[in-house]
């Protein structure tokens, strides 16, 4: 097959913690904002195209306090205003590619995001302060069972479960009930459920909204389970996340100050053949 250089748009398969993305430099793409969602849906299904849990673009900004901006973009083609394990990710590209510096300041849906690029891939960023805290309540699901849950805006909202053992969980089952229950109508949350290890150590897993799957790692997620195990006095401030992916984060906060770190990697540099999906 002859590659047409013309009609080929390069981009960058990246995961931290197991959370796949598909990165774009859009100062070279040039792609309006208007047709960045099609693009997320037509290339992040698996098998029929590149696949991953979302699609990030990076682009230059006018504004003298950023770096840059990212559009972020969930796998359905929906905007997701933040997106923790995404933004490691764009912060080390965006480093690579000399659109920032190792540390950087960048601007999504959700405010301005610091970040600092560290050792052998590892990735620390500065989350936005949690808010809309809300602890013990109960939701009645459709089936009839009443679930004790917690609620905690970190840059996109989400539903805490506190378990016994995750690995019991039906979470295809109650994470798409929690999901889209009317409690949190019309925008929806993503659902943790965790398992305190001890007072520095959880296992986590996350149902995603605009994935609606279980994922192998949420960073946000992982930051609204430890600020609430603290508060609910299960957690201290500094906490290792391990997540369903195997792979650990570290959560670590004081007052509004939320950090995420963890390992992130380059999968892959690529072109693609634009004309396949007729964008």
């Amino acid at each position: 097959m002859k590659n047409n250089h013309q009609n080929a748009a390069s981009f960058y398969k990246m995961q931290g913690s197991g959370n796949d993305f598909i990165l774009f430099d859009n100062r070279s793409l040039g792609l309006p904002l208007e047709d960045m969602p099609g693009w997320a849906k037509k290339l992040c299904p698996r098998r029929f195209a590149v696949g991953a849990d979302g699609m990030i673009f990076l682009d230059s900004t006018p504004e003298t306090d950023l770096d840059f901006v990212w559009h972020f973009f969930n796998s359905d083609g929906s905007r997701a205003e933040m997106c923790g394990n995404g933004s490691r990710c764009a912060s080390l590209l965006a480093h690579e590619i000399g659109l920032a510096g190792k540390t950087q300041t960048f601007g999504t849906d959700a405010g301005p995001i610091k970040a600092s690029v560290l050792e052998k891939g590892l990735v620390k960023v500065q989350l936005t302060p949690p808010k809309g805290m809300r602890l013990d309540f109960p939701l009645i699901l459709d089936d009839g069972q009443e679930v004790n849950v917690h609620y905690i805006n970190t840059g996109v909202p989400h539903v805490v479960v506190v378990c016994e053992s995750v690995k019991m969980v039906d979470i295809s089952r109650m994470g798409k009930a929690i999901r889209f229950h009317r409690k949190f109508y019309p925008s929806g949350t993503n659902v943790n459920f965790i398992e305190v290890v001890n007072k520095n150590s959880i296992l986590l897993r996350t149902y995603e909204r605009g994935i609606e799957d279980e994922t192998f790692a949420c960073g946000t997620g992982a930051a609204a389970s430890v600020v609430v195990g603290a508060s609910l006095g299960l957690l201290n401030s500094s906490v290792k996340v391990t997540t369903t992916g195997g792979e650990e984060l570290s959560i670590d906060f004081s007052g509004e100050d939320v950090f995420l770190t963890g390992k992130t990697v380059f999968v892959y540099k690529a072109e693609l053949m634009r004309e396949s999906f007729r964008l």
